[in-house]
């Protein structure tokens, strides 16, 4: 007798990276698991099986965001040799991913739970956890600078963190409503703008 389920041919990244996807362009609540299985190239029984529930392939695909194209604030705040620099190149480095034309536009973990039900509030709630990781690791490379002499004792340093990264937020609703890279460019000189009344240091 034939076994059920998941096929031989079966690709669970390549399927888990269309399910990214979807879910980016179009959001938890407008994802239908009709329009999951059409871009996965697999029928229901063989998505439960693989992923166990649709909240579920979506906490994997957020993992999957944070570990390519949602990488980018980590990397620019372990790899740059001060502060403002590593506030620059986040917000920069995003700006470019934000307003591609290769594949959905803004950042997936702003937008995918925009909208939601009371059926999921624990997608917001999650999402919420993923914003606020980024804002303590905003404030943790501020923290860092103190401690350095990078920046001066005293800022608030949670203050400034939520600043940038309200201000990275917004660049990821912007350019989902079509803004370029120029447009965002010329938003995040404004933020940068801010950096010496902020921190206390020269411009």
């Amino acid at each position: 007798m034939a076994s059920r389920g998941r096929p031989r041919s079966f690709d669970r990244a390549a399927a888990l990276r269309q399910a990214m996807e979807v879910f980016w362009e179009h959001g938890y609540e407008g994802t239908s698991m009709a329009d999951l299985t059409a871009a996965m190239g697999i029928n229901s029984p063989s998505l439960y099986a693989a992923f166990g529930s649709k909240e579920e392939l979506f906490r994997e695909a957020i993992g999957l965001y944070q570990e390519t194209t949602g990488g980018l604030t980590d990397r620019a705040l372990r790899e740059q040799p001060t502060a403002r620099a590593s506030i620059e190149a986040m917000l920069r480095d995003n700006a470019r991913s934000y307003a591609t034309d290769q594949g959905p536009r803004g950042c997936m973990i702003v937008l995918a739970g925009s909208t939601y039900t009371t059926r999921s509030e624990s997608v917001r709630d999650f999402l919420v956890e993923c914003r606020n990781a980024t804002v303590a690791q905003v404030q943790e490379r501020l923290d860092r600078a103190v401690a350095e002499g990078d920046l001066p004792a005293g800022r608030d340093t949670a203050m400034i963190a939520d600043f940038y990264t309200t201000v990275l937020y917004g660049l990821s609703v912007r350019a989902r409503d079509g803004a370029d890279v120029h447009d965002l460019d010329r938003i995040i000189d404004g933020a940068l703008a801010a950096w010496p009344a902020l921190t206390g240091t020269e411009a």
